[in-house]
């Protein structure tokens, strides 16, 4: 017998705006902002706080955590996790106002949104620069600034954010054979990062 998966929740102190797509059994929260035109998948999670912000894209099955800030351009696929207060950017040169000071518009700034691939997880405190692609299982360490694409499977950390090894799909750190010590899946070098061995 299937399952039939609940409609989605959002808590009463929650703030969702008109033109929402929002998934069966996603859960929103108190105090999250999702903005106009926004889509978010099934069965995800977004925090107390967290800002979704216009026209952003979010798959299914993911944990966008407390107060962590989505902005406009930014592709979220299924299963990824954002860590709290974690921040994906979208203004690659940010300024309030023009060379002639007047307030800056929608017409006054290039967008260049965040990718983040299927499985990958940006830990607490994270920020990713406008444009960057994170690839599928790649994790980010809290605090990290990423200012460059990170492959499939890789683990970065640091301000700016370094390759420092390679992570499996169940996000423990891989063995200098490409193995993971926790589940045993093996892996091999491709394109883009790291891929499952060939059986």
């Amino acid at each position: 017998m299937s399952e039939i998966t609940p409609p989605p929740f959002v808590h009463p102190a929650a703030f969702v705006e008109p033109e929402v797509t929002v998934g069966a059994g996603t859960r929103i929260w108190a105090r999250a902002h999702v903005r106009p035109r926004a889509q978010i998948g099934e069965e995800c999670n977004i925090g107390v706080g967290a800002f979704v912000d216009v026209g952003v894209r979010v798959g299914s099955r993911c944990k966008i955590q407390t107060h962590a800030l989505l902005f406009e351009g930014a592709v979220v696929e299924d299963e990824v996790f954002i860590g709290p207060a974690a921040c994906l950017t979208n203004d690659r040169y940010p300024r309030a106002t023009t060379v002639d000071g007047r307030l800056k518009g929608a017409e006054d700034w290039t967008l260049a949104g965040v990718w983040l691939e299927r499985g990958c997880s940006v830990g607490a405190h994270a920020v990713v620069n406008p444009g960057v692609r994170v690839g599928a299982w790649a994790m980010v360490g809290s605090g990290a600034v990423v200012t460059h694409d990170v492959p499939a499977h890789a683990l970065v950390a640091g301000v700016p954010a370094r390759q420092t090894g390679w992570v499996c799909r169940c996000g423990r750190p891989l063995t200098e054979a490409l193995r993971c010590p926790q589940c045993a899946m093996a892996y091999e070098v491709g394109a883009g990062g790291l891929a499952l061995q060939a059986p």
